[in-house]
């Protein structure tokens, strides 16, 4: 960082002005370069080591002064300037301003989800491209490799095909009215057919979209950002008629599953999600992924990373009405042991992630 001459920083309203460092800061390496981001200014600038060590002395509020006696190797106007230059790159803070308050607003009522909470702060008020934008910012915004696959499929895997579902007619009020998170699950075995409307239903491909820039894209019960649907989802079977116990997973076009896992138990279920013990009473779970590639083709801005957890809670939500609907017993935790599900599925974790689980059986009968 240069250390520019300007004059010393007063308090407009009399005194000296004290500065502190921002407590929303994130520091990282890109490349070979000490990067200091302030989420909540969404600010990024890059600086030398050497501020590193100023702003460890703002770790309290301090003045210009202060910092120049310290630092006695630089002159006071070098370090005036130095103050200058990270208040401007947003890596202090001066007293009793909006940036201030702010951030002592963020570090006290965020506490108990900081630091990764600041992905929210970091990805509010992106820049869009709107209809009147430059054509020259509109192409910039264009993908420049060819689409990832809309639809995974395994390898080598036997394709298991499913019954053809079949909506049931309900009143759609009295179905969202009845919807409960349920707990507590009978030993009876689910339907094939009813799980093959689920999948169906919920993950299955209704038609398509023709589009003159991004082509011919998939729709299905539930929206998705751009129709990207980076949603898989894999079965969990523990007690499904007429269906050996496994994980598979699920095609919404072919409509059919492919083993990807024999080893299942009511124990394993549970531990996926955080030892929960009744998870491992449901009949079948639907583990459900992300991959992160569909829509990051099409949105380069870490804001859409919104958008997949969006899409995530709109399939669940479309999961917890059509099972009440079919008159089973639907829960859904986002409490996982995200490794071991990857794991089991044999996934990387970094282009496909466990985002969500949902499960169905049915309601014991005394239950309340």
């Amino acid at each position: 960082m240069g250390m520019r001459i300007v004059k010393n920083i007063n308090n407009p309203g009399g005194g000296i002005m004290r500065f502190k460092r921002a407590g929303t800061l994130v520091v990282y390496w890109q490349d070979e370069q000490l990067v200091f981001h302030n989420y909540a200014q969404r600010s990024t600038v890059q600086a030398s080591f050497v501020t590193m060590e100023i702003l460890n002395f703002f770790n309290d509020w301090q003045t210009t002064e202060a910092a120049a006696a310290f630092f006695d190797g630089y002159s006071a106007a070098s370090i005036a300037g130095a103050v200058a230059e990270l208040l401007d790159g947003g890596l202090l803070i001066a007293e009793a301003t909006p940036a201030a308050l702010q951030d002592q607003a963020i570090g006290r009522d965020w506490a108990p989800w900081l630091p990764e909470a600041s992905f929210h702060f970091s990805s509010k008020d992106a820049a869009y491209v709107h209809r009147d934008s430059p054509p020259e910012l509109k192409q910039s915004s264009l993908p420049i490799t060819p689409p990832p696959p809309f639809f995974k499929s395994i390898a080598g895997a036997t394709a298991i095909a499913l019954p053809t579902p079949a909506m049931p007619l309900q009143d759609f009020g009295e179905v969202l009215l009845r919807r409960r998170t349920h707990r507590k699950f009978s030993a009876q075995a689910v339907a094939l057919a009813d799980i093959a409307q689920l999948l169906s239903m919920v993950w299955g491909v209704k038609g398509y979209i023709d589009t003159p820039t991004f082509g011919k894209l998939p729709l299905k019960t539930s929206p998705s950002g751009g129709a990207r649907h980076p949603g898989e989802v894999y079965l969990m079977a523990l007690r499904v008629e007429g269906l050996a116990p496994g994980i598979y997973h699920y095609h919404p076009v072919d409509h059919t599953l492919s083993l990807v896992n024999g080893q299942v138990s009511p124990e394993r279920a549970a531990s996926y999600c955080a030892d929960q013990r009744y998870v491992g009473d449901a009949a079948a779970l639907f583990l459900m992924t992300a991959m992160f590639p569909r829509t990051m083709w099409k949105y380069h801005k870490p804001r859409a990373y919104r958008v997949v957890l969006l899409d995530t809670g709109h399939l669940g939500q479309t999961f917890c009405l059509l099972a009440t609907a079919l008159g089973l017993a639907p829960f859904g935790t986002a409490a996982l042991k995200d490794t071991l599900i990857e794991h089991d599925l044999g996934i990387d974790g970094v282009n496909e992630s466990a985002m969500y689980v949902t499960g169905v059986g049915h309601r014991r009968t005394n239950a309340a």
